[in-house]
């Protein structure tokens, strides 16, 4: 491959991360995710409902993937700034360990 390739195929990535991350709120289902449901079957059910309304050590800006008081658009948003912030990190840290002696 060539650079104007990888060049490409680059922004075609970003595009099919930033769709998924629009289409996601729309798609994900409203039951609890697989951690959830091992957590359930784990501990029991009052220490779980003790353990969820505990306040966090550090409090998240998106906490369950939104933006309180935006509805699914939060949720879209929140999801592409994440997606974002991902990749930028990643060819940050991607620059830092790829300098050529």
């Amino acid at each position: 491959m060539n650079g104007k390739s990888n060049i490409k195929f680059f922004y075609v990535g970003i595009a099919i991360a930033l769709l998924l991350a629009v289409l996601a709120p729309f798609l994900a289902s409203p039951d609890p995710d697989g951690l959830e449901s091992a957590a359930s079957d784990v501990i029991h059910g009052s220490k779980l409902s003790e353990l969820e309304d505990s306040k966090p050590v550090v409090s998240s800006p998106m906490a369950d993937y939104s933006i309180e008081g935006l509805g699914k658009s939060g949720e879209v948003v929140a999801i592409a700034v994440g997606t974002l912030a991902v990749l930028v990190i990643s060819l940050g840290l991607g620059k830092v360990f790829n300098k050529k002696a």
